[in-house]
């Protein structure tokens, strides 16, 4: 069964950078899109970009020119560059991808955005 799983969450001041990983177990993995989510302490989860399978990406209102999606085809793995980040980016961190039909969700990573 194919796994995604994210990795490089952790505590930074606002203001800082982290990057995300999202790896994936799937040989097959360059051929779709895949996204970041995000859900909030008692919010909805939410997308915060996406990618397409040649690399077109789109990005929520609230992390446009932050935020950077990208992906690595070769070593099927996702990557979320987060710059500039605000408290209100605090959130478990999930990459999402519909892999041959199945709709494939990570455990999650959690990034805490605090002074």
């Amino acid at each position: 069964q194919v796994q995604l799983v994210e990795s490089g969450g952790g505590l930074v001041q606002p203001g800082g950078s982290l990057r995300l990983s999202c790896a994936s177990s799937g040989t097959l993995f360059r051929l779709w899109p895949m996204g970041w989510y995000r859900q909030a302490l008692g919010k909805q989860r939410e997308l915060v970009a996406s990618i397409t399978s040649g690399g077109t990406s789109n990005y929520a209102d609230s992390v446009k020119g932050r935020f950077t999606i990208s992906r690595d085809n070769a070593k099927n793995t996702g990557y979320l560059q987060m710059n500039s980040l605000k408290p209100e980016d605090t959130a478990v961190y999930y990459c999402n991808q519909m892999y041959a039909g199945t709709n494939l969700w990570g455990p999650g990573t959690q990034v805490t955005v605090s002074s």
